[in-house]
């Protein structure tokens, strides 16, 4: 590993994204959990999540305008203290004010927060490490990401299980202020850029020339967002949404089994993260169509056991494993291609134009989610089939994008 990756400012971004986001992926679950509790409706559950996660997809190009425009460490900084003082004041009205609008606002709020914070760290990246580190920096990025959010969850279960939804909101709170006064310490180089009008003509001329960076000067660059766009329709939903129905309703096994396997799916994301940064010098952009090959063939043969009816043990293990694998290509595939964007892309547009594919990636996410929970209902017999349609269309598109990831390793070179 290149020892740019060792410089204080870098290693205090990390240590930063370790802290902050464990209190965030603790409160995430925990909040939730503590609404179902009081009320005991699933219905309510699932609809208070779907809402509060829609402001991170409408705020994400807001994020990617403020990360250009502003100090990147003053922006995580002031976001940290900002979510440091919300929860806070979560836990002071938690016994005084209506429990349905209080949750509702208070994850609304996180994920608004989150999707401003994102891009500042993203577009950070470029200004702290050499361009030949960056598949490495993202690597490790993704690594504390990947971390943050198997360990948040399982330490702020534990912490709710214990003691109650307070213990976790003070643990959160300490989490954010100590992640906010570190990152008053972090030195990213920052260029003021002018202003010309309103706040209002300022956002509109800086999507606009984000859009034309991606339509006019680097389209390849969209083409690409379009097949990551892709891997959130087919493939993160195939996961999301087949897991649990596979697992409890077509194989009938409890719970407990299904979150077994979602915990590893998730270590595939921690290990995804660890093989991008080993095969930084080696993994190219041109190599990411065989990537997207090897999804469709995971697929194919997750399909198999259901297919031919094996014992119902071998069609979970194909299933788990198979998930994970999922996981791990596709991780590859975002940190290679995030680098290559920060690469490309001049300094001025980094936020933009990252919070800009980001959104577009998010906004698939719902519709290959309705389009699977549907499938699954029509093919409830044969299951298997939709895992097959899955692995057909992910093997077109997969045939479809060599061009262009060619195209964009030729630009790299």
């Amino acid at each position: 590993m290149s020892k740019t990756l060792f410089r204080r400012d870098f290693l205090m971004v990390l240590i930063g994204q370790i802290i902050s986001l464990f209190g965030n992926a603790a409160l995430r679950l925990a909040l939730p959990l503590y609404l179902l509790d009081q009320t005991g409706s699933p219905a309510l559950y699932g609809l208070v999540s779907g809402v509060a996660f829609l402001p991170m997809i409408l705020l994400s190009p807001v994020g990617g305008i403020i990360a250009d425009r502003l100090p990147k460490a003053k922006i995580m900084a002031c976001l940290d203290f900002v979510t440091a003082g919300l929860t806070i004041g979560t836990a002071l009205l938690l016994d005084h004010a209506p429990l349905v609008p209080l949750i509702v606002g208070v994850l609304m709020l996180l994920y608004s927060i989150q999707g401003i914070y994102t891009p500042s760290v993203n577009a950070s990246l470029p200004l702290l490490v050499q361009a030949e580190d960056l598949t490495q920096a993202n690597a490790a990025v993704n690594l504390v990401n990947s971390l943050s959010a198997l360990v948040g969850p399982v330490i702020g279960g534990v912490l709710y299980a214990s003691f109650g939804l307070m213990p976790v909101l003070w643990v959160s709170a300490a989490c954010f202020l100590v992640s906010a006064v570190m990152e008053l310490f972090i030195r990213i180089p920052h260029v003021v850029q002018p202003v010309s009008g309103g706040i209002w003509t300022m956002v509109k001329s800086d999507l606009a020339e984000s859009v034309r960076f991606l339509r006019y000067e680097k389209p390849v660059l969209a083409k690409v967002a379009l097949v990551a766009c892709s891997l959130n329709l087919l493939l993160s939903p195939l996961v999301n949404v087949g897991y649990p129905v596979l697992i409890t309703q077509h194989l009938g096994l409890s719970s407990e089994w299904y979150g077994f396997a979602e915990g590893v799916s998730a270590a595939g994301g921690l290990l995804g993260g660890v093989l991008a940064g080993v095969l930084a010098n080696r993994l190219k952009a041109k190599h990411l169509f065989w990537v997207l090959l090897f999804d469709a063939g995971i697929v194919f043969v997750v399909a198999v056991p259901l297919m031919l009816g094996l014992p119902v043990l071998a069609a979970y293990g194909t299933l788990t494993v198979g998930g994970m694998l999922v996981v791990v290509s596709n991780t590859l595939l975002n940190v290679v291609y995030l680098s290559a964007i920060q690469a490309i892309t001049p300094e001025r547009l980094i936020g933009k134009v990252i919070s800009c594919i980001i959104t577009l990636a998010m906004c698939a996410m719902p519709l290959g989610q309705s389009a699977y929970g549907v499938l699954f209902q029509w093919f409830e017999a044969a299951p298997w089939a939709v895992l097959l349609i899955g692995a057909a269309v992910t093997g077109l598109v997969a045939l479809g994008s060599r061009p262009a990831f060619r195209q964009l390793s030729d630009l790299l070179s």
